[in-house]
């Protein structure tokens, strides 16, 4: 006989909230937002469109005794990179180092506890420049939030600034929901990285590692946001990204989906300064029994901006992927150019890939372009490799890494390729991508190629 699977209620009790609500030392305001999103976490779907539901794929999870108190050691660390803003977060709790010419140049950084305190007052910035999910596990990842902080970058910081996030999971059942809000000012040139990973010997069940990033970029500011997903295969993650854009910045988000039992991914971006620009990039490698969805919503709100969405997934054994591109031009936003590119590659019979790209276009004068395709490995392309004494095996590698390199190599980042590459191979050998004492999985320093934190268009602005 089947297992049972245990009910949603028994993931995690109204009575556990209130109990995590007591250890922190909530305000009046949010406890009532943790038990409100306790209720909305039991009644809302997994995916709240229903034209969506059946490509979910998010069969197997069971977060039975998931634990948002989990206590452990603090993880060994290796040397920050130089004159970074450093974030670790683990069992241990949330630890920061800022460098001092930063916060002397009026830079402000709210730890957690601090920032609990603001919810729901006016200085709180995360509530009020996103609407609030609408989906099960975007619920429990508020009705937990247990890590964060937020950022304030002043205006016109004359270098650019280097934000290093590392989340490490290292204990049995344990439950992660991290919380940032980064303000960039005006003419700010900012690089994070938000790189996931576990440690060795924590698995003991499924984890949760909810992740919630709010942006808002100033004029002129330029971001570049990179997430390197690589916890063991009994980790499921709930991405929850957002930006606003001020007039003539540039947003990059980058994401490479490494590892993770099951992974949602969920950008929100609203271009309402004219000129302003943003480009998602997104990786994904799946085997075994991984799955991947990831949603990219884009409007543009406000006259010449550009919008540039590229996925691409390479899945094999029984792996599932599901890619889904919305662009909203309203009826305000001419001489607008937005592109949408979502294609997977599917290395074995067991594996599947949904793609949907959608375009809704309020407004003349603009340039709006789709493309998308779901398709097994070239066999031309692996029998010229083959004609050249390369075993089949490793041609097959070769195309789709290839195939991944594509996005890569779009990338505003020097060396992201080289630097990913240890990490891929290993999840193309079968290997995990464990945190260890004498092994950091980590990004080394990685510049942003030029000054714009992102590439110039590669298709013909002319026809606006």
């Amino acid at each position: 006989m089947a297992a049972k699977v245990a009910r949603y209620e028994e993931w995690l009790t109204l009575d556990r909230v209130r109990q995590l609500s007591n250890d922190l030392g909530d305000g009046p305001e949010l406890r009532a937002l943790r038990e409100e999103s306790h209720a909305r976490f039991l009644r809302l779907p997994l995916e709240p469109n229903p034209l969506y539901r059946g490509y979910g794929y998010f069969n197997g999870v069971d977060l039975t005794g998931l634990d948002p108190d989990v206590h452990g050691p603090a993880l060994p660390l290796p040397p920050p990179v130089r004159g970074a803003i450093r974030v670790v977060h683990d069992a241990s709790g949330t630890r920061a180092d800022l460098p001092d010419d930063l916060l002397a140049g009026g830079a402000r950084f709210v730890p957690f506890d601090e920032w609990r305190r603001t919810e729901g007052s006016d200085e709180d910035t995360a509530a009020s420049e996103t609407e609030e999910p609408t989906d099960r596990l975007s619920a429990l990842a508020t009705a937990i939030w247990n890590r964060g902080y937020r950022l304030e970058l002043p205006n016109h910081w004359r270098t650019p600034i280097r934000l290093q996030e590392i989340t490490v999971l290292s204990q049995p059942h344990e439950a992660l929901s991290v919380r940032r809000s980064v303000r960039a000012g005006d003419g700010v040139q900012l690089y994070a990285t938000e790189e996931v990973f576990s440690a060795p010997n924590g698995h003991g069940g499924q984890r949760l590692y909810a992740s919630r990033s709010d942006l808002s970029l100033g004029d002129d500011a330029k971001v570049v946001y990179l997430g390197v997903h690589a916890p063991d295969l009994h980790a499921v993650a709930v991405y929850r990204r957002s930006a606003v854009t001020g007039s003539r910045a540039r947003l990059a988000w980058l994401w490479n989906g490494l590892g993770g039992f099951r992974t949602k991914v969920r950008n929100h971006t609203r271009l309402t300064g004219p000129g302003s620009s943003v480009e998602d990039l997104q990786t994904y490698y799946g085997s075994g029994e991984q799955s991947f969805d990831s949603s990219f919503d884009l409007t543009h709100s406000s006259t010449d901006t550009h919008g540039q969405s590229i996925t691409r997934g390479v899945f094999t054994d029984s792996a599932r992927g599901m890619s889904r591109g919305l662009v909203r031009i309203e009826p305000n936003a001419a001489k607008t150019i937005a592109v949408i590119s979502e294609h997977a590659m599917l290395l074995s019979k067991g594996a599947r890939s949904d793609t949907i790209p959608i375009l809704e276009i309020l407004c003349r004068d603009v340039k709006a372009t789709h493309s998308t395709s779901v398709a097994p490995v070239d066999p031309e392309k692996v029998f010229y490799l083959e004609s050249r004494g390369m075993p089949k095996t490793e041609a097959i590698r070769m195309i789709g890494e290839g195939f991944l390199s594509y996005v890569l190599e779009r990338a505003p980042v020097t060396g992201l390729r080289e630097a990913l590459f240890p990490a891929l191979s290993a999840r193309w050998e079968g290997r995990p991508v464990l945190w260890s004492p004498d092994s950091y999985p980590l990004l080394p320093e990685l510049p942003v190629s030029g000054t714009e934190a992102a590439p110039e268009w590669r298709f013909d602005t002319k026809l606006r």
